[in-house]
């Protein structure tokens, strides 16, 4: 019987593991043959570390994800229609690609809000005006920018910082646009984002809240609504991003905002499947890198037959600013007040150092957090979050990264196999393991071999732990007789 065709439309990190996740439960492709579809004419590459590669730390080049053996890759290629009722997918150049499964894994796109002049003719957008979204717009953004100079960044959210951190790390001159009150602000409440403009001001980044811009002008800058004015050679729109449905719509799938799915990941067709930015599952569209990580292995599980009751239940959603000097951490329940039955709220504030803790449990157990500049207590936190196992009964030693080691994991060895170490680049304690005894033996191998450290840089004590952790297990070498 011949392998089952699964076509994946998208070759970012959603469709790259994927395909990842496939040959590991089917290395010699017995059971799936595969095909790949990128629009983009680079390989798979790491999306979250893009504001490295712009500040310059990072050589585009060491962004780039591996690509699995047994994997037929088409790069610079677009998918015109998809045919359901013939199954196949036909693409920009007039070839059809056949599939018995298909995965819609086509991401989403950045939005360029209306601003006047930030598009020219045809909707291309204007002379000095990029996106932050892909390793071209970086390039594009370096190639257009002297150190120095005057850059605005219209968007305050996570891409929004990371682009600005990556521009100011360049020597440019940046300042923040948001229309919101404070930074952040799905991730972050008002104390929160109050401190964290300040930690970024402290690196030269100003930021203008609460305004709009309403005109972009060529070499000059942006209009406010307030009568302010921001001089910018280049403009950086990070406003947001939209999931990437019109393939999925134009072939009849059922659409939301993103393509909806059940727990299975298949959409209105049982033959097609979505995961990654493009997906909606239970009324969420996550766009976050662990969803999409989470997702793959489910449907590993089911296109390979390795796991047919494999089920997607949503993810627990940790973010993480990938700025260098900035640690911060967002999970679960952020915007919980004090106030709310059934909810025990504790916050610390340190703004003359920009610190700012917030910690919210119920029934003992950790169900949301906001952590900056408090990385000891963020480590703790998000493996108590993680495991959802109790929080010690001294709530301010844990904000403070105190804790008692007896109240959560105290080392790599009472860490479960699934924890996540690298969460720039999704790598588990598992993992880490694996590659040691694959013959990674010093954190700079396990950096090749798994991208773990490669990223914002803060798990690299939680890596050298874990392998001065395994160097302690390996048995002393017998001595031989003479």
């Amino acid at each position: 019987m011949r392998p089952r065709r699964v076509v994946v439309v998208g070759y970012g990190m959603a469709g790259a593991r994927l395909a990842e996740e496939i040959r590991r439960r089917d290395p010699e492709a017995e059971r799936v043959s595969l095909t790949v579809l990128g629009a983009e004419q680079h390989t798979a590459y790491n999306r979250v570390l893009l504001s490295s590669v712009l500040a310059g730390s990072l050589a585009p080049e060491a962004v780039q994800l591996r690509c699995s053996e047994n994997v037929a890759v088409r790069l610079g290629i677009g998918v015109s229609t998809v045919d359901r009722a013939t199954r196949e997918v036909v693409l920009d150049d007039g070839s059809v690609v056949p599939y018995d499964a298909l995965v819609l894994a086509t991401g989403s796109a950045p939005w360029v809000p209306p601003t006047e002049g930030l598009r020219g003719e045809n909707e291309v957008l204007a002379p000095g005006v990029h996106t932050f979204r892909t390793l071209d717009d970086c390039e594009r953004i370096m190639a257009a920018t002297a150190p120095g100079s005057p850059v605005a960044v219209l968007g305050g959210g996570l891409l929004g910082l990371e682009a600005a951190r990556g521009l100011a790390g360049r020597g440019n001159l940046v300042t923040v646009v948001h229309p919101v009150g404070h930074l952040m602000e799905r991730q972050l409440d008002a104390s929160a984002g109050a401190a964290l403009a300040k930690s970024l001001a402290a690196l030269g980044i100003e930021v203008r809240l609460g305004v709009l811009a309403t005109r972009y002008l060529p070499g000059d800058g942006l209009k406010l609504d307030d009568g302010g004015h921001v001089p910018a050679d280049l403009v950086v729109v990070s406003a947001g991003v939209r999931p990437e449905v019109g393939l999925a719509r134009d072939c009849g799938l059922a659409v939301d905002r993103g393509v909806l799915v059940d727990d299975a990941l298949r959409t209105s067709d049982p033959r097609v499947f979505a995961l990654g930015d493009c997906a909606e599952h239970s009324g969420t569209v996550s766009g976050l890198v662990q969803s999409a990580w989470d997702q793959a292995a489910v449907l590993a599980d089911l296109l390979t037959g390795a796991d047919p009751s494999s089920r997607y239940r949503g993810t627990p959603v940790v973010t993480r600013l990938k700025a260098r000097d900035i640690d911060l951490a967002a999970l679960g329940e952020v915007h919980t007040e004090p106030d709310e039955p059934g909810a025990e709220v504790l916050r610390l504030e340190d703004p003359a150092r920009g610190r700012y803790a917030k910690l919210v449990l119920r029934e003992d157990r950790v169900t949301g957090a906001i952590l900056l500049g408090a990385p000891d207590a963020a480590a703790m936190i998000t493996q108590l979050y993680d495991r959802g196992i109790p929080a010690p009964a001294d709530r301010l030693a844990l904000l403070l990264g105190r804790a008692l080691p007896s109240a959560v994991p105290a080392g790599p060895a009472d860490l479960p196999a699934s924890a996540v170490i690298c969460r720039c680049n999704t790598v588990s304690k598992g993992q880490l393991v694996t590659a040691w005894r694959a013959g990674a033996r010093s954190a700079g191998a396990l950096a090749d071999a798994t991208r773990a450290t490669t990223g914002c840089g803060g798990c690299r004590d939680a890596v050298c732990g874990l392998v001065d952790w395994l160097a302690a297990q390996e048995p002393p070498p017998r001595a031989t007789a003479v």
